[in-house]
């Protein structure tokens, strides 16, 4: 069975992007209005990009990365210009660097996790995403809860170890809020070492260092280093109650420490996960895109040119303007205030009538 991550422009120019089991449905039930949610009233849409993946869960790892990519590397993604997709990925200081050579290294091509370079799929990310670990967890809403934030930046591989009360739990789900892939994909495990004995990179989270001579970094740090780490990478957190024992902390090539308020240490489980996840997705591109409306243009001047002589009128009828040696001040702080707002056509209009209504209404 394959899954499918796409893009679709809608009737309003803004791109949107999904995942399916069947995109030729799917894209029907898109056209159709079928789906009720962000695409109903933004109809026609159009088909601009998909690829092809074995798991849903690749799926929607790819949906989740493209999702948050600016309109210039969904449109390069689109175009399969690898170059300009590299180039709108880097930071802007480093944009004019790039823009003189071509990156050796992908090929013109850009390179799958899996390996996989055909032309037309998207490079996810030069290090797998990082395992989350919760060692002895007590409550099943506390490992859905922990799932539930693991999904919201990106983070599907959680490993259970030895939790309380049994695997699976139906206090989870709920709590995960439709974080379902998670807990679906989650694994249990009898010891730490067998959790993470595929894993070369192995991050504890403890705020006690235990004896350990063992490098502590912050979260940020850590989230940034698993990035570059040459192979699969696991984050440890520990029972809600004791936290990760002192052999199991052993077993880390580093301490992640959070730096919390010293006379109340009380982060409960969740809180961590989604701490560390959102540290790793800040490397990722994949910070929570905000949807909405595009902007709108910034109106003409001779737009704004009307509201403001109509604003004055109003103003001189309602005998705003004293002293009168003061006037031609007064107008120009008003026209400062209406010109660097920035308004649309379309607010211009809406002041436009709030003026003409309070005039009528005085009249009156």
């Amino acid at each position: 069975m394959s899954f499918w991550a796409y893009i679709l422009r809608l009737s309003n120019g803004i791109y949107y992007t999904g995942h399916t089991d069947d995109l030729d449905k799917r894209i029907a039930e898109h056209q159709s209005g079928a789906i009720k949610g962000y695409t109903h009233d933004k109809r026609p849409v159009e088909l601009m990009w998909a690829d092809e993946f074995p798991t849903r869960a690749e799926a929607l790892e790819a949906e989740l990365h493209v999702k948050a990519w600016s309109r210039a590397k969904k449109e390069a993604l689109i175009r399969g210009d690898w170059k300009g997709l590299s180039l709108a990925a880097a930071p802007p200081s480093e944009r004019a660097e790039r823009a003189k050579q071509a990156s050796p290294s992908l090929g013109g091509v850009p390179r799958l996790r899996s390996g996989r370079t055909e032309k037309g799929q998207i490079e996810l990310s030069a290090a797998p995403p990082p395992a989350i670990v919760l060692v002895r967890p007590q409550l099943g809403e506390n490992i859905g809860k922990a799932a539930r934030a693991m999904l919201n930046f990106g983070l599907t591989d959680l490993r259970l170890v030895s939790p309380r009360d049994g695997w699976p739990n139906p206090s989870a789900g709920p709590a995960a809020s439709g974080a379902d892939l998670v807990l679906e994909r989650a694994r249990v495990f009898e010891s730490v070492a067998d959790a993470v004995a595929d894993c070369a990179h192995v991050y504890a989270t403890t705020v006690r260092k235990r004896g350990l001579v063992i490098p502590v970094v912050s979260p940020e740090e850590a989230g940034r280093e698993v990035h570059g780490n040459d192979g699969p990478s696991a984050f440890l957190f520990g029972a809600e109650r004791s936290g990760l024992e002192t052999e199991e902390v052993a077993l880390a090539g580093r301490i992640v420490t959070v730096p919390v308020n010293p006379e109340f240490r009380s982060l409960n489980l969740a809180q961590a996960v989604i701490l560390i996840a959102y540290e790793w997705s800040k490397h990722q591109d994949l910070a929570v895109p905000t949807l909405g409306e595009p902007a709108e243009p910034r109106a003409p001047q001779e737009h704004l040119e009307g509201l403001i002589e109509q604003l004055y009128a109003a103003l001189e009828t309602a005998d705003y303007f004293h002293p009168p040696d003061r006037t031609p001040a007064t107008k120009n702080t008003i026209r400062t205030i209406l010109t660097k707002a920035g308004w649309s056509v379309r607010e211009i209009q809406a002041l436009r009538g709030i003026i003409r209504a309070l005039e009528e209404g005085r009249r009156g």
